[in-house]
């Protein structure tokens, strides 16, 4: 009977490190480092689907982190941040939203949907690429916005993001680009 219950022991163990090595995050690399995201897929599953499915297809690829405030977050996922013309950034997506999944808080290092303000967007629907990283603890956030992943490695990289000198719109003066941004398993982005 010992024998059994440690044989069920060991594959129940082995079965839950095999399903977390499987979990996709996702990983954006910057001239600062890489930033890895876990990602909230039971609790924000069409957030997670359309987020993967942009990175998959290199939406996100040559997009800026466009508006960086010390104490609070960056902002990133605009296709119009390809461009040179600093005046577009912020106001582009794929041409859709997102509909609302908010249930997690906005604590540091979390990340989470732009999206239009309540007076345009009373269902709270998400952009449909914009996504901002906390770099604190922004409680007055909650209830507000969808977030779907944390950063499990690389806040540091977030850190160094927050602090770049900046424009008048909070627009980075050097472009801090998401160089690439993939979906690969927890193991190989912890590697």
């Amino acid at each position: 009977m010992r024998k059994l219950i440690v044989f069920l022991a060991t594959l129940i163990m082995g079965a839950s490190v095999m399903a977390q090595d499987q979990d996709q995050v996702a990983v954006i690399e910057t001239k600062f480092g890489k930033v890895v995201i876990e990602l909230y897929e039971k609790d924000a599953p069409k957030t997670v689907e359309n987020f993967i499915k942009l990175a998959k297809d290199g939406f996100y690829n040559g997009t800026t982190f466009h508006r960086v405030i010390p104490d609070f977050m960056v902002q990133g996922g605009d296709p119009n941040s390809k461009d040179g013309d600093r005046g577009t950034h912020g106001t582009g997506g794929p041409g859709y939203t997102v509909e609302a999944e908010i249930k997690h808080p906005h604590k540091r290092g979390s990340v989470a949907t732009a999206r239009q303000g309540d007076n345009v967007n009373p269902a709270k629907r998400s952009s449909g690429s914009q996504f901002f990283i906390n770099v604190k603890y922004n409680q007055f956030l909650d209830g507000g916005y969808t977030v779907f992943g944390n950063v499990i490695k690389g806040i540091e990289v977030v850190d160094k993001i927050v602090g770049v000198p900046r424009d008048g719109r909070d627009n980075p003066n050097d472009r801090v680009d998401m160089q690439k941004v993939s979906i690969v398993t927890r193991a190989e982005a912890l590697k």
